[in-house]
């Protein structure tokens, strides 16, 4: 049997009202609208339900058992749909959110600390992990959402960019290059470089640049924690290749950072699954970790570091 809410609707009112005229005023419909859906609701059911005179109308004792009954169910389903759209509402609860770890270090602290000012009612939970990791949890519905270097082409992902920053050159501050005001990427020719393994979202995009511009790299160390870097650059081992987010230097450093020409830049995305929904509480982290991204690029518009 096919019965719509509507029908049931209409007939507990006119059982209440006792008329189809009064129905009909109460619920917005005429009154043969009114009489149409208690007549298709007698045909599902198979069951006289009114009795109809001039003057009013009459419930058939199965008439009676159903809309007694219908009252309590339809009372009870909207209690609990306001109830669900209240839930839909609620800036509380928990959200899993995913970053690779130099995101996790540099960003992510901001974006947490700005939830539990805005949202003290939302948990917000980091998985710091490797790019491919973080792809994959989302995929999984493992968590809510991500936020990763631009992962290409990925049709079943849906993308926003929210911060674009250039990849800069680290050396000690005795290395040739360190009096300079910028480097060329040719001038990577044939240096001894240290560089993130393909654990980071940013190492094809190294690998690519480097390609481009007709450098024969001479890796001597992939390195898994973008930290690791600072030590083995600062102790001789090689120059580095590095995102502009894994700034600041370590505090009592001997090191130089240095504009790398032409700039070339890397894309953070914050990424969820396509065709899927964010419930109130992840649509507001992901709108404060939109915001903070957005803070942080505006904090670097004067640095000459940043520079096209």
């Amino acid at each position: 049997m096919n019965y719509s809410l509507r029908q049931l609707r209409v007939f507990v009112t006119v059982a209440q009202a006792k008329s189809f005229s009064r129905a009909g005023e109460i619920i917005g419909l005429s009154q043969s609208a009114v009489s149409h859906s208690v007549k298709e609701l007698e045909l599902q059911t198979g069951v006289r339900l009114l009795d109809r005179t001039t003057r009013e109308v009459v419930l058939t004792e199965a008439g009676q058992q159903l809309a007694a009954r219908l009252e309590r169910i339809l009372d009870e389903l909207s209690t609990t749909l306001r109830d669900v759209g209240r839930v839909g509402q609620q800036l509380s609860g928990t959200v899993r959110v995913a970053a690779s770890q130099t995101i996790s270090a540099h960003l992510i602290p901001h974006c947490i600390a700005q939830s539990n000012h805005q949202y003290p009612e939302i948990k917000f939970v980091l998985h710091d992990r490797p790019q491919q990791w973080v792809l994959e949890s989302i995929r999984q519905g493992e968590v809510d959402f991500g936020i990763v270097i631009d992962p290409g082409a990925a049709t079943d992902l849906e993308c926003e960019t929210v911060l674009s920053e250039p990849f800069l050159l680290l050396c000690r501050d005795d290395h040739p290059f360190a009096g300079r005001d910028s480097v060329r990427w040719h001038d990577l020719q044939h240096q001894r470089l240290v560089l993130q393994d393909y654990a980071s979202g940013s190492r094809p995009l190294i690998d690519a640049a480097l390609a481009g511009f007709s450098v024969e790299a001479n890796i001597v160390q992939e390195i898994g924690h973008p930290a690791t870097l600072f030590p083995m650059v600062e102790s001789g081992i090689g120059i580095s290749v590095l995102p502009a987010l894994a700034l600041p230097l370590p505090q009592g450093h001997h090191l130089r950072v240095l504009r790398l020409t032409p700039v070339v830049e890397r894309q953070l995305m914050l990424v969820r699954r396509k065709n899927r929904s964010l419930s109130t509480a992840a649509q507001a982290l992901w709108d404060v970790v939109r915001q903070q991204a957005g803070e942080l690029t505006a904090g670097r518009v004067r640095d000459p570091l940043y520079q096209k």
